[in-house]
């Protein structure tokens, strides 16, 4: 989807290229929402498929634990099969959370899980909630020409670099979507034409204001699939406040042979990627006499805005807590992307920091890039971070021209020396 979104932004950009695009140019959502739901139910199939072929024994069955060696698995038919293991391991994930104290939310809000298989339009939607999954929804949805609104009640994306995060705010503002900052949703109900409601408070002011929309979209978070699962039968301790499973640096509950991997175990990135990483590391401990750990450091990860924000390691907040402003340099840049030149593209937004330790050699303790194919930028310089580069490693790295990765390679001014850190020709 957001591809889609990007596809809608080249193709306004097409003209300045020579090409005859008539317009209006307009989008159909529900050949969209096919093909993409198509893409999905493939990719589920040969999920199956696969641990077919590889001797893995698939149950469709909802599972709970009976004591710390056995789980019962319930069928739709309410056919239960009991099922005993020396191992045991948890990865149930986590779901979107509905804001409960929110008189209709439940009943008239859908979540992200939802939104990617509507057959029709969501039309004019508020997103409330702050996360990367608030803000990369908000995104794909302005992206194919839908009103969007998305409602923050704190800060947007939270345990990112801030500056970061301005940039990427500052940037879908600049694109049409609306902001409603330091508010709190209180009440929705659906109106006679079937339209909804939302009432929310600002905080700010303490006054009350209302709008009217066609969908409202939760995006304030996930809770871990740990509740029915009677984890107190086996043993495994959760944390009360998140709900998730304790785990130690071998991803053991506090039973020692049960497990618990991705999005459910406590302090854990909320990425894919990681739990999959996790997984083969724990499968290698258990059979394949390896000792290798996860790291956890160091985790790269790309939040899919219109204005694509990829990252590594230390935010520039985290890296000046851990090691004092004194002994943290960062090396900055604005610069303007290549495809964005012919097309007249606004690029204030695009923008790069290197975040480095200020003794020679200058350890990289974190990359932040803004801008397009952010994620295939970030995924090159992360092998670097992780292998321990210097910014003078990095400063004799050659670029590629003419690439928006390239300017990285190229980062000169320090915040310390308070120069202009526009990119120019010389």
């Amino acid at each position: 989807m957001h591809q889609a979104a990007l596809l809608g932004a080249q193709i306004q950009d097409a003209h300045h290229y020579g090409w005859e695009v008539t317009h209006p140019v307009q989008h159909d959502w529900k050949k969209m929402a096919e093909a993409v739901q198509n893409y999905i139910k493939s990719l589920n199939w040969g999920h199956r498929v696969q641990l077919q072929d590889r001797k893995v024994k698939y149950l469709n069955i909802k599972a709970s634990f009976v004591n710390e060696h056995t789980v019962c698995g319930v069928t739709k038919a309410d056919k239960k099969t009991l099922l005993s293991a020396d191992h045991i391991v948890i990865a149930t994930g986590g779901r979107p959370k509905y804001p409960m104290h929110v008189e209709g939310a439940l009943e008239y809000g859908i979540t992200s899980d939802d939104i990617f298989w509507m057959k029709e339009s969501p039309g004019k939607t508020l997103v409330v909630g702050g996360s990367y999954v608030a803000l990369e929804c908000a995104g794909f949805l302005s992206g194919v020409g839908l009103d969007t609104t998305v409602m923050l009640r704190s800060i947007p994306l939270r345990g990112f670099d801030q500056q970061m995060s301005s940039l990427v705010t500052e940037h879908m503002a600049s694109h049409g979507i609306q902001f409603l900052r330091g508010c709190t949703p209180s009440r929705v109900r659906r109106l006679p034409d079937g339209r909804l409601q939302v009432t929310w408070e600002d905080r700010a002011s303490g006054n009350e204001d209302s709008g009217t929309f066609d969908t409202v979209l939760w995006a304030i978070g996930r809770v871990p699939e740990t509740r029915s699962l009677n984890l107190e039968k086996a043993g495994v301790i959760i944390s009360p406040d998140s709900q998730k499973i304790l785990v130690d640096a071998w991803e053991a509950t506090s039973v020692p042979h049960i497990y618990a991997i991705g999005d459910v175990a406590e302090g854990r990135p909320e990425l894919t990627p990681t739990a999959i990483m996790a997984g083969k590391l724990l499968a290698q401990r258990l059979f394949g006499g390896s000792s290798a750990l996860m790291e956890y450091d160091n985790v790269p990860t790309t939040v899919f805005t219109p204005l694509e924000y990829g990252c590594v390691g230390l935010s520039e907040e985290e890296a000046v807590a851990r090691h004092g402003q004194e002994c943290v340099e960062v090396y900055h840049a604005y610069y303007k992307p290549l495809e964005f030149t012919v097309a007249e593209r606004d690029a204030s937004q695009c923008y790069i920091k290197v975040v480095c330790l200020r003794e020679p050699p200058q350890l990289l303790l974190g990359l932040h890039f803004l801008g397009p194919s952010a994620g295939e930028v970030t995924q090159g310089f992360a092998l670097g971070i992780k292998c321990g580069a210097s910014y003078k490693q990095l400063m004799r790295t050659v670029g590629i021209h003419p690439t928006c990765a390239e300017e990285v390679a190229k980062l000169h001014i320090s915040k310390r020396s308070g120069l202009d850190p526009t990119v120019t020709g010389c």
